[in-house]
């Protein structure tokens, strides 16, 4: 878990990287169906990353750091913004806890409500729900929930639930003050008034890499389709261009869909993985794997087999040989 003392932007926008990466890459420890899809962040209008500190007696203290991005015009992120994040709570809990807090902002309005006021309360007008984790379809995930918000938290490394209801994010002025050397506020650096710093390399690079990949693929493997001409839902199942996989009404059946084909290639396992749904692909770490189909991207489902399995696996898992 990471500090949720407030410190410079620099030291915040890297702690800010590694959150993300935690959140969001499939390893040994966060299994394909436990971190954020990536189409919610490529999707998303701006987010917050912070570290929290909880402390309870009776009543729940929140207090914490971290920065907040927001999507410009033309498809990047802003320059980062320092935060802090302030709440109080009831129940009867004692002790304290740290924890990691990626907040995804759906819509625009939430971007401008903070933007515009250098503050932002989440619920009332912006509702508020825990996010999708894994492959949640992505029509799914949007016939169920129009929240302006999600939440994502993870504490002692496992994600879990948390109510933000009442919380306020809050503009570091002086913070940002410091670090792009001039008096400049929340909303002239989401709106792209400044540049994104070279200190913050690598947290852009993660935000590209679930974002710029992500719709770059789109678009070649659909050319003049948009994403939303891509999704059908029907009746008798919901369609996931992204995912490549379908649902009934009745069951799970998995299938390989806009992946290209090629030749046969190997492939080593870098770590074990146990199918979860009907047609994914089950090895264990070391094992070969041929692929049979797939995409470019290894942010992605491949599909394989083994001996006489074939199935679908996350591409993050094995090494080309």
């Amino acid at each position: 878990v990471n500090n949720p003392i407030p410190s410079n932007l620099k030291s915040e926008a890297k702690k800010a990287a590694k959150i993300l990466r935690e959140f969001t890459e499939i390893t040994s420890r966060n299994g394909p169906d436990k971190i954020i899809p990536p189409h919610v962040i490529a999707k998303a209008k701006g987010l917050a990353v912070l570290s929290v500190i909880k402390a309870g007696f009776l009543v729940t203290a929140r207090g914490g750091s971290g920065i907040v991005l927001a999507r410009l015009p033309n498809g990047t992120w802003s320059a980062p913004s320092a935060i802090g994040i302030a709440g109080l709570g009831g129940g009867f809990e004692i002790g304290i806890e740290v924890s990691d807090l990626v907040i995804i902002l759906n819509h625009e309005r939430a971007v401008e409500a903070f933007a515009k006021g250098g503050n932002l309360t989440l619920g009332g007008n912006l509702t508020v729900a825990i996010g999708p984790l894994g492959r949640n379809l992505e029509g799914d995930v949007a016939l169920r929930s129009s929240a302006a918000v999600y939440t994502y938290c993870k504490s002692r490394g496992l994600f879990a639930g948390v109510s933000l209801e009442g919380t306020c994010l809050i503009e570091r002025k002086e913070t940002n003050r410091k670090f792009y050397g001039q008096d400049i506020r929340a909303s002239a650096i989401l709106l792209g008034d400044v540049p994104f710093p070279a200190q913050a390399d690598d947290l852009y690079e993660i935000l590209a890499s679930f974002t710029e990949v992500y719709e770059n693929e789109e678009q070649k493997n659909n050319p003049g389709k948009s994403i939303r001409e891509q999704k059908r839902v029907c009746a008798r199942f919901i369609c996931s261009d992204y995912f490549g996989v379908f649902v009934t009404a009745f069951y799970y059946h998995l299938r390989v869909l806009y992946l290209r084909t090629y030749d046969p290639v190997e492939v080593t396992a870098l770590y074990s993985f146990e199918g979860q749904q009907p047609g994914d692909l089950t090895f264990k770490a070391g094992d070969k794997i041929t692929v049979t189909t797939k995409t470019n991207s290894q942010f992605d489902w491949w599909e394989g087999r083994i001996g006489g399995q074939t199935g679908i696996f996350p591409a993050n898992y094995v090494a080309i040989s």
